[in-house]
């Protein structure tokens, strides 16, 4: 009876050391866990080695402080001039109140990501499509204080929310094609209508200048024939109609000639 006995008793002993052991728990460094005493809240533990008494206290969750991540998709939302957007997003938020995300909400990440659903459909719902595309930041940093100044209330902290990605309809998307092409084209023709403008106003000073200075024409028409006889590929004659003259020859029957003290002056008088 005695063996019995003792086998009775280190069992029990057995028994009643796995209880007791069974309240030791680990946590890591960024877990924080609420402590449940006979269904009354008693306090946040951690992070290492807690102990909980068995069956009298409990752990209903473990609370990450670290950044979390939530992707998400608003579709079919219409902007404020009616453009319907497609709209994937991600939200940055960490718990930094681990009391409040256990006391003040049920699930507050499931909480969390609602709000950030509902609230960036409601800030498209006021911004129009082209702000919406050219301004991501702003649309994204609004959104980010309205949903932090509705997940203060359980201790999330959203830190940033970024819009990855903006899809619009097909017939829109060739819409937008045939703006933007018409757009450049604009800029392409009112580029050259200036450089043509530019052109002409330097064209006139240039005739003004060879209006008062015979010799610089005379040399530009020189130098006009030969860039035209640089650029042929093979022998060039050119025989002009008119051949403004230097002052000092003439062209004759059977070449240039000498002109003479008679010819010279009449020219001159010319």
């Amino acid at each position: 009876m005695s063996f019995i006995a003792e086998i009775l008793t280190a069992f029990i002993v057995l028994i009643v050391l796995i209880i007791v052991l069974s309240g030791i728990k680990i946590l890591n460094e960024w877990e924080r866990a609420p402590v449940l005493t006979l269904g009354r809240y008693t306090g946040m533990k951690g992070p290492g080695i807690i102990y909980v008494t068995p069956f009298i206290s409990r752990i209903p969750l473990r609370v990450s402080t670290r950044l979390q991540t939530y992707s998400f998709v608003i579709e079919q939302t219409l902007t404020k001039d009616n453009v319907p957007v497609d709209v994937d997003a991600v939200m940055y938020f960490m718990a930094v109140d681990p009391e409040k995300c256990v006391l003040k909400a049920e699930n507050y990440i499931e909480a969390t990501k609602y709000a950030a659903q509902t609230t960036l459909r409601e800030v498209i719902g006021q911004t129009m499509f082209d702000e919406l595309l050219t301004e991501r930041e702003k649309v994204g940093e609004i959104a980010r204080n309205i949903i932090d100044e509705k997940t203060e209330a359980w201790g999330v902290k959203v830190t940033s929310v970024e819009i990855r990605d903006i899809k619009i309809p097909q017939a829109l998307q060739e819409a937008m094609s045939r703006q933007a092409q018409a757009e450049r084209e604009r800029r392409a023709r009112v580029t050259l209508a200036l450089a043509e403008v530019q052109a002409a106003e330097k064209m006139v000073e240039a005739a003004n200048l060879y209006k008062d200075n015979d010799k610089a024409f005379q040399l530009r028409w020189m130098n006009m024939l030969y860039e035209l006889g640089l650029q042929g590929k093979g022998p060039l004659i050119i025989i002009p109609a008119n051949i403004p003259s230097a002052g000092v020859t003439t062209l004759g029957l059977f070449g240039i000639n000498e002109l003479t003290g008679t010819e010279k002056k009449k020219n001159e008088e010319k």
